[in-house]
């Protein structure tokens, strides 16, 4: 039972780390699930209070520097809204219709789109679509960062 916890708890550890990467995937959220995954198959003695506090204030803060990090990037670069929505559309979309290739064209074609749509001139929703691009970034560093620790304290916390 314990080699087919830690099989699971690994897949799930992977899972939410290419989320991290491709935003289809459950991220932070895969992550947490291996807590409990390996809590009901080898027992929740290794987790108190803290564990969980910590771990759910991670995950809060991973849920809104998603969001924060890549609106910030746009903003910066003198994008609106318009923008931040595109840049998201893109991002769901993009990978989809050039895989691969698509987690970077994606969020910055939307962006320009996005801008284009409300009248913005198109060297401005050029550098919105640049800055959709840092945001995009940046997040990533955020989340990877914030999951690696996840996976760190938890095998802290269990060895």
């Amino acid at each position: 039972m314990l080699i087919a916890a830690w099989i699971i708890v690994v897949i799930l550890f992977l899972v939410g780390m290419a989320g991290a990467v491709y935003p289809v995937l459950p991220g932070a959220l895969a992550i947490y699930a291996a807590f409990f995954v390996y809590g009901f198959m080898v027992g929740f003695e290794p987790f108190g209070v803290w564990f969980w506090l910590v771990q759910t204030t991670i995950v809060a803060v991973l849920m809104v520097a998603d969001y924060a990090v890549s609106a910030v990037g746009v903003k910066k670069f003198g994008g609106t809204r318009a923008s931040v929505i595109g840049s998201t559309i893109g991002l769901l979309i993009g990978p989809f219709v050039i895989p691969v290739a698509g987690l970077l064209i994606g969020p910055f074609l939307g962006a320009v789109v996005g801008e284009l749509i409300v009248g913005t001139k198109f060297r401005q929703a050029v550098r919105a679509g640049i800055g959709a691009l840092v945001g995009f970034f940046s997040g990533l560093v955020v989340k990877l960062v914030l999951q690696l620790l996840m996976i760190v304290l938890f095998i802290i916390w269990v060895v």
